[in-house]
């Protein structure tokens, strides 16, 4: 039974504790990063943080739209216990969030005090399967200390109840030369008292928790008073040891003003993703992507100083923390409140002479292998060597690579060039939404929105342009493979003598559409088998409820499945072919005069393709052009490639 004392007591503890909660926002690419974010921030371990979700995070798409998890949080004001662990976690967290308290076990105590105005018996409870206080402990104890005179009765009701309150029981005859005596100490820079206690003679009385904190006040001390040593040495006295009762409170200089930041600045740090219980060790996360408007770093307030106390309550000044101003790097601005600094376009974060940068191009000194990991950037990506196999290069902006690709992916929105070549070996696929620019594409696949432009050759490549596909230099052939152009293929040599190589070339249309269509199509035909077996068994099982009148419950629930999936094939079905002729449509109606040229030679097997009219080559050709007139495939004189062409962006030449 708890009294009201006690009760209140709790509830001031708790207030104070309520008060001493201070909340802060974090941030992380992960709900694991913005916790240990803000752990750190609030200088507490991981397993005290408690927090609420502000905005919940997301990857985006190659770090375009990536959105990071915002929390709110605080210290937890829960006494924190020691666990055992080699790594700390959400799940973690979580675990211990559920744990039990460890049941304490105590067998109940008696205490007699003797003081000016009586004897007095304390009796306390026991916790959990400890043994309760028995009469004849109580009297025994009593007896010890030279107590006669009580009132048996009262002694017994206090045993029962033990509520752990002094009670007058009776009295003795006192000696007051034998009362216990205080001495104090105070030390340290009157920064602790200590309390020496005598031990009482016979028929001397004990000290009382009030007697000695009154004894402290007589003495200057009155503040940092250690309330519960104190009670603790009421019931069980540590005589002629100084106990140490007081201490005063240390001035805490305020914190300066100090940037947070919203990505990773240590650059030598490396985050390996694990996916499936596997870490791939090709996405390093070296380069940290931002995006236009986006939060990079809040400044904090510097923090007032908190005055200090000695135990005999004098202050001691704090210092305040000291402010800082926030100073824009390149590509950055400070935000109109003026405590963040927010990012002026899409590229690279990075922290350059104290200062915040963004950069709108990432470049890679040496080759993309194991020790770069993929890259994933927003902006242009330069590299000087080499991109080796297997690995991946993506980019807003474009991809400049002074080396070679091997089988390997690239992706960018902008241009794609190679000074050297791309060797594919079956493998690589280059897409581009501008123009791709290379020495030689070797057994790959290629895709342009724009241009694709070669210097030697194309040998055994799959290539679409949603432009023209030019091949300008002293060996400039295309050989084998798929070459697909919406306006126009040019190069030097067309095919390989012999025609073994299978060398299929396609102008006059959208690439892209075309192959929608073709797939399209294939779905269409491959949905309508299904339809009509679909069609068949429904009409199997109409047929057996028609000369049965009934089905039994299990077909009767197939036939049902049936209608239903056959009612989806169709709708499906019906959008697929609204789709087929909608492109059809546009591919029919465009006013593209596709080409194709060869400056030298065309070897016999070469298959010309203009809009939907074949041709198979079978003879030789010299410095021709294939043209569509009157759905006919047609041979003129070879055309020129426009002047401009044969350069390429930034004054690079095919060369």
């Amino acid at each position: 039974m708890i009294s009201l004392t006690e009760m209140q007591e709790v509830i001031s503890r708790q207030l104070e504790e309520d008060k001493k909660i201070r909340s802060i926002e974090a941030t992380g690419d992960t709900l694991e990063e913005a916790v240990a974010n803000a752990a750190l921030e609030l200088r507490i371990s991981v397993r005290r943080v408690e927090f609420e979700t502000l905005e919940r995070g997301s990857s985006g798409f190659i770090g375009v739209g990536r959105k990071e998890w915002k929390i709110r949080a605080y210290e937890s004001v829960k006494q924190e216990k020691p666990v055992a662990r080699t790594s700390t976690s959400l799940e973690d967290l979580e675990k211990e969030a559920t744990l039990i308290p460890i049941q304490v076990d105590k067998d109940g105590e008696v205490f007699v005090r003797l003081f000016n105005d009586g004897v007095f018996l304390k009796v306390t409870s026991p916790l959990g399967k400890g043994k309760r206080i028995q009469d004849k402990t109580a009297i025994d104890r009593l007896h010890a200390r030279a107590v006669n005179d009580f009132d048996e009765g009262l002694v017994s009701r206090i045993v029962k109840q033990a509520e752990g309150e002094y009670i007058r029981v009776g009295e003795f005859i006192g000696n007051p030369a034998n009362d216990s005596n205080l001495m104090i100490d105070i030390a340290d820079q009157e920064m602790r008292a200590f309390l020496k206690i005598s031990h009482p003679g016979p028929g001397g009385t004990d000290l009382s928790a009030a007697g000695m904190i009154a004894f402290l006040h007589n003495n200057r001390v009155i503040h940092g008073i250690k309330e519960e040593v104190i009670r603790d040495l009421e019931d069980k006295p540590r005589y002629n040891e100084a106990v140490l009762v007081a201490e005063g409170t240390k001035p805490v200089h305020g914190r300066d003003a100090r940037m947070v930041f919203n990505f990773e600045t240590d650059q030598s740090k490396i985050k390996l993703r694990e996916t499936n219980g596997k870490v791939n060790f090709k996405e390093l996360n070296i380069v940290q992507n931002v995006v236009e408007g986006q939060l990079l770093a809040k400044r904090v307030s510097a923090e007032k100083g908190v005055p200090g106390k000695t135990v005999t309550g004098k202050l001691l000044p704090a210092e305040n923390g000291r402010d800082m101003a926030i100073v824009p790097g390149k590509n950055t601005h400070i935000s109109d409140d003026g405590s963040s600094l927010v990012a002026d376009i899409n590229g690279q974060v990075l922290v350059v002479n104290g200062k915040v940068n963004v950069e709108p191009i990432y470049t890679v000194q040496g080759d993309v292998n194991l020790h770069t990991g993929n890259v994933t950037f927003l902006g242009t990506v330069i590299i000087s060597g080499n991109v080796e196999d297997g690995f991946a290069v993506k980019a807003t902006g474009n991809i400049e690579i002074r080396g070679s690709v091997g089988k390997a992916d690239l992706e960018a929105e902008g241009n794609i060039i190679v000074d050297q070549g791309i060797s594919g070996k079956n493998g690589g696929t280059v897409k581009s939404g501008g123009s791709v620019w290379a020495r030689f594409i070797q057994n790959a696949s290629v895709e342009a929105d724009g241009l694709v432009v070669v210097s030697e050759g194309i040998i055994n490549s799959n290539v679409d342009s949603n432009r023209k596909v030019i091949c300008q230099g002293k060996r400039a052939y295309i050989i084998g493979g798929r070459i697909r152009a919406a306006e126009e293929i040019n190069a030097k040599i067309l095919g390989s003598q012999g025609g073994g190589a299978g060398t299929v070339l396609e102008a006059g249309y959208d690439p892209k559409s075309k192959e929608r269509m073709d797939r399209l199509v294939v779905q269409f035909e491959q949905l309508k088998k299904q339809l009509d077996d679909y069609s068949l068994n429904i009409q199997t099982l109409l047929n057996i409820k028609r000369q049965r009148r009934t089905l039994p419950e299990d077909k009767m629930a197939m036939l049902q499945e049936l209608q239903e999936k056959k009612h989806q094939l169709e709708v499906e079905g019906a959008n697929s072919g609204k789709e087929i002729e909608k492109l059809k449509g546009y591919l029919e109606n465009l006013k593209i005069r596709g080409k194709i040229c060869a400056s030298s030679k065309v070897f016999p097997g070469v298959e010309v393709v203009i809009r939907d009219i074949k041709l198979t080559v079978n003879n030789e050709y010299k410095a021709v052009t294939f043209i569509l007139e009157n759905n006919v495939i047609r041979v003129t004189k070879y055309e020129e490639v426009e002047e401009d062409l044969k350069k390429g962006p930034n004054g690079y030449t095919t060369h």
